[in-house]
């Protein structure tokens, strides 16, 4: 009988660490089960949350790049330019159109790279520079067709806003490229 007694404790003994070894088993399985649910939620939401902020983004970089190609010397020259003006008021159209169209893209800054933020604050910063350097090397009688060629000639060899705009091609392309 002390066999009996002794192996039904034993098989006893067996079936609770069994059954403890086994809720271990389940408790982790559906842990891991509720981890991988909450990480396919929070992709799926990432998911979508791309599909709404890529366009925004993609037409974020079409504006600052509008914005470069507006302020380059060749665009902001022929869009200022009225025949009958002085010297002094192509400067002034000039730079103010430079902040002008600066103010209208400011938003832009949140969807892209503050890296490229600061190339393209840069390209501005130099634009307004280049008019205001060529402006002041000429005399207030000069003819503005003046003004013009002297930012064209001080432009020749390195335009502000290409490097930005390069920076902002390079960018697309890690981003989806």
């Amino acid at each position: 009988m002390n066999t009996i007694v002794l192996l039904t404790i034993i098989l006893a003994v067996l079936v609770v660490i069994t059954g403890w070894i086994l809720s271990l088993l389940l408790k982790h399985y559906f842990d891991n089960r509720q981890k991988e649910r909450l990480l396919q939620m929070k992709l799926d939401e990432r998911r979508e949350a791309l599909k709404v902020v890529t366009p925004i983004r993609l037409q974020a970089y079409e504006r600052v790049a509008l914005f470069l190609e507006r302020i380059s010397p060749n665009s902001l020259v022929l869009r200022c330019y009225q025949p009958g003006m002085d010297l002094k008021l192509l400067q002034g159209v000039m730079t103010k159109n430079i902040r002008d169209e600066w103010e209208h893209n400011l938003s832009q800054q949140v969807y892209v790279s503050e890296e490229l933020w600061a190339h393209v604050r840069e390209a501005k910063d130099e634009m307004v520079n280049l008019v205001n350097s060529s402006a002041v090397s000429l005399t207030d009688t000069d003819d503005p067709t003046r003004l013009a060629a002297t930012i064209f000639a001080s432009s020749a060899d390195r335009i502000p806003t290409d490097e930005a705009l390069a920076a902002l091609h390079k960018e697309l392309k890690e981003l989806f490229g």
